[in-house]
């Protein structure tokens, strides 16, 4: 398995040579890609089909015919010969290294392709390697992009973009003023008119340009019935100027005009957008471009990404924290039991929730459109043949990586968030949550020319396009292979909700994508079960033999294809390392850093002068785009002296990366945060604070601020349902926020003999994953018992269902299967335990639940999902007997 992930061997002495002009063909291609091993190169690089680095085989030369005088070398002590079936197995995974086969295939365990194993027994003296050969000191280093492949990209980009010529401003620096009016409209860009936030009239925002030098002046009159406030993402600029309300300033009081004045002491592609509640998901998000002095003369689009949803962005928020899962129905991606059974996948889904997970989840919301520039087709005409176009682009969506790619050839990445790089040429390239990149494309002929806009989900798509004449359309990303994905999640995360790292590598910078699994252009389309042969494995799963040659060659970019053109090594000064990790759990829709939320945690001190080096580990299955206000920092990658300046980094699951920055401000609080409006809004971030901070004028109390900033992530959610039955009513109402949970549960029969009661418990989620929750309870019931009878549980207590009001203590738990298991004792010593699940997905929209306790009680039903708020039940209870009903859920 060594020579999997690209580390050094040591390979066997023959007794003869080889004389170069004989070697044969495989000889000769001594670089293998670890992920598709059919790829052979004579030298270093890149796979074309997966962009990771081609590795050394393992090949031994065959003997040749020699003289009897050649003289042989020592030979090596004999090993154990292998079993006949290890012989066989010639193909392993390089994940999960215990499975093995003896034919090409796909790991049954996660789907990822089968690699060449190395068969060959390993005597003492082989196992003596240097530090660099060591297994315990193996990292992805062997699959990052080599060096030598990325400098053949620049230097193939740079032909390729030719001499670009440059102008000159005349203008001297300045003051350069700009009056924004925040207002209310109406907007209809999903099926339905929608409130919106419009700034001067317009969605997005005016684009505000300036150079280098310049100073802003931008006087900001808020003509809403709510406070707002506008922050300039990766800029560099007094603390007080950054726009966090609660944190550098205070709120912009309806009907109040306020100014931010700060230096242009940067230049780049750069956006602005609120930074109170949820306005940015409707529509304050606006490009904010700083030129150069000395500036490109080629033409230039600023692209400002982003989506749109009808709902409510408050009702989308609370949808995600109740763990609604409208969103996957309106997707078509629920991966409901019937589907799994479909596809061949009821193990993976069993498995799925055995480990207490839900469905597998890439986007968290579902939008009704996307947007670029404010409209979905967005159309520039205005080029023609042989043209080269300077995108600007920024991501301004809430919650949505988008992919980018683009009908007229090769995309040549020039900079990322603001700071230039060593041009590279990708087929394509994920932007993340506020991330930008300016990117330059070709027109190659007099047609227009689609650049495709493509959430991460695959749902829909938006389009620019360049030039005029006949369409040319990019091609279109297929649908997403979920089970395929989920499949891997199950091996990637242990019983406790952690992510299992893979021994001896060390994930970072995008080099291995495992959602590659679930892209069909990468791996190939799902082949039905009924179409694969008995006799063959699951190994067959991910044939990619059935691909086109386009797929193959796809390109996609990584941070570790990122080279700054000078040299970025931080100043001399002390050294302070910060370890984070990323965490959060989608049942709940919790988001923190090691388990806390910004509420709970006390700022952290920073001494201007000093360095900080921050580990990040990702142990949740979502991406985490982590922004950092007022600085740069380097994303240390493999390019050392030359790593990429960014002030996002996008970590993937499972991701250890690491960022860099100088503590060169004179003071202030700097918010480091996770982009994803709701994963922001839940808490997941951390305040920068330099100690010895001179007071900020904007912030009169601190305490009232300090509660302010607290209050996003301790708001509480309400959640009701209720079922209006032919039986009665069977419904609950629930406020819940990071930790804390008040649930009201009720049954109101027709007649006495069905009776009412109701439930109420006051609990607090315990641990990161929040499957426990201890609890205090009221419990309320009337029934009119025949006789006076009363009831015994299957302890033998009497539980008498005649006015019976109790208090209790108790707790809830999260078992396997997402089944909670319920416990209390009531004050009159009587015990009760629970089981229930409410939410079993059979198909797309029917779910399933049941009830059983200790008190001989039990309920099963099933319900069928017709809308967002309403449902069709069927369900039996043991109290109120059979029932059919509408459900009302909010």
């Amino acid at each position: 398995m060594l020579a999997l992930f690209g580390m050094s061997t040591t390979y066997a002495q023959h007794d003869t040579h080889t004389t170069p002009e004989k070697k044969t063909e495989a000889q000769a291609a001594s670089y293998t890609c670890p992920m598709h091993p059919e790829i052979h190169s004579p030298k270093p690089g890149k796979c074309p089909k997966c962009g990771m680095n081609l590795v050394k085989e393992k090949v031994q030369a065959k003997p040749t015919k020699t003289k009897a005088t050649t003289p042989s070398k020592p030979k090596k002590v004999a090993t154990p010969a292998k079993t006949e079936k290890e012989a066989a197995a010639n193909y392993t995974c390089p994940m999960h290294p215990e499975v093995v086969s003896d034919k090409p295939g796909s790991c049954p365990k996660c789907g990822m392709k089968l690699v060449k194993k190395d068969n060959k027994s390993e005597s003492v003296n082989d196992k003596k390697m240097d530090m660099s050969e060591s297994h315990e000191h193996h990292d992805m280093e062997g699959m990052n992009t080599s060096v030598d492949d990325l400098s053949m990209n620049i230097s193939v980009a740079k032909k390729n973009l030719g001499v670009v010529k440059t102008v000159k401003t005349s203008q001297p620096p300045r003051t350069v003023r700009y009056d924004l009016h925040i207002r209310d409209t109406i907007v209809m860009y999903g099926k339905r008119k929608k409130r919106a936030i419009a700034v001067n009239g317009q969605i997005p925002m005016p684009t505000l340009t300036f150079t280098e030098g310049d100073t802003a002046e931008i006087h900001v009159y808020n003509h809403l019935k709510e406070e707002t406030s506008l922050h300039w993402h990766g800029l560099f600029l007094p603390n007080s100027e950054d726009g966090v309300p609660f944190l550098t300033q205070m709120p912009i009081k309806p009907g109040a005009e306020y100014l931010y004045k700060f230096p242009i002491v940067q230049h780049g592609t750069h956006w602005y957008h609120s930074h109170s509640g949820l306005q940015e998901q409707i529509g304050m998000y606006g490009m904010f471009i700083m030129n150069k002095r000395e500036e490109w003369d080629i033409p230039t689009v600023p692209v400002l990404l982003a989506e749109w949803t009808d709902m409510k962005p408050e009702e989308v928020h609370r949808g995600l924290k109740n763990a609604s899962d409208w969103f996957a129905i309106k997707k078509g991606t629920t991966q409901s039991y019937t589907e799994a059974i479909a596809s061949g996948h009821f193990g993976t889904k069993v498995t799925n929730e055995w480990k207490r997970m839900t469905a597998m989840d890439v986007s968290d919301v579902y939008y009704d459109t996307f947007l670029v520039n404010g409209t979905n087709q967005t159309v520039h005409p205005e080029f023609k043949a042989g043209d080269k176009v300077r995108l600007r682009i920024a991501n301004g969506g809430a919650s949505t990586n988008f992919w980018l790619n683009y009908a007229g050839g090769k995309v040549t990445v020039v900079a990322s968030d603001g700071n230039d790089v060593e041009p590279v040429e990708v087929d394509r390239l994920l932007i993340a949550v506020s991330e930008t990149y300016d990117v330059v494309v070709t027109i190659p002929d007099n047609k227009s020319y689609e650049f495709l806009v493509t959430p991460e989900d695959r749902t829909k798509s938006a389009s620019l396009w360049l030039g005029s004449g006949e369409k040319a359309f990019a091609d279109k990303l297929p649908r997403l292979k979920y089970f395929a994905g989920m499949k891997m999640m199950n091996d990637m995360m242990d019983m406790k909700g952690n992510m299992i790292e893979m021994d001896g590598m060390k994930m970072q910078n995008q080099i291995m994508d495992m959602n590659t699994v679930m892209y069909p252009e990468i791996t190939g389309e799902d082949e039905s079960k009924a179409k694969t042969p008995k006799n063959e494995s699951d190994h067959a799963g991910h044939d990619m033999s059935n691909m086109d040659d386009a797929s193959k060659d796809i390109v996609t970019l990584n941070y570790e294809m990122l080279r700054a053109p000078k040299k970025t090594n931080l100043p001399d000064g002390s050294w302070r390392e910060l370890r984070f990790e990323l965490t959060g759990n989608m049942n709940r829709y919790v988001w923190s850093l090691d388990n806390k939320v910004v509420s709970e945690t006390d700022n952290i001190l920073i001494k201007k002068g000093e360095n900080l080096r921050i580990i990040m580990y990702n142990n949740s299955m979502m991406r985490h785009p982590m922004h950092l206000h007022g600085h740069d920092f380097r994303v240390v990658n493999s390019q050392g002296d030359y790593s990429p300046m960014k002030n996002i980094i996008d970590i993937m699951p499972m991701e250890r990366d690491t960022i860099e920055f100088a503590a060169t401000e004179p003071g202030g609080d700097w918010f480091f945060h996770c982009h994803i409006l709701y994963h922001m809004m839940s808490g997941m971030g951390r305040v920068f604070s330099y100690e010895n901070s001179p007071a900020n004028p904007e912030i009169a109390d601190t305490d009232v601020a300090r509660r302010g900033l607290n209050s996003d992530d301790r708001e509480f959610h309400l959640m009701a349902e209720n079922d209006f039955a032919t039986n009665g009513n069977d419904g609950m109402a629930m406020l819940a926020n990071t930790r804390w949970n008040i649930t009201s549960e009720w049954r109101l029969g027709y007649s006495d003999m069905h009776g009412y009661e109701s439930e109420t418990h006051i609990g607090r989620y315990i641990g990161r994953m929040q499957w426990f929750m201890p609890f205090i309870g009221f419990d309320y019931r009337y029934r009119d018992m025949e006789h006076g009878e009363s009831e015994k549980n299957v302890f033998g207590q009497v539980n008498t269902k005649d006015k019976r009001a109790q208090f209790s203590v108790g707790a809830a738990y999260t078992l396997p299967m997402l089944i909670t298991l319920q416990g209390e004792v009531y004050h009159d010593g009587n015990v009760r335990f629970q089981l229930m699940r409410e939410d079993i997905p059979i198909s797309p929209r029917i779910r399933a639940g049941f009830m059983i306790n200790t008190d001989r009680e039990y309920m099963a039903d099933l319900r069928y999902i017709l809308a967002k708020n309403f449902s069709a039940r069927v369900h039996y209870d043991s109290d109120m007997d059979f029932g059919v009903g509408l459900m009302v859920s909010y």
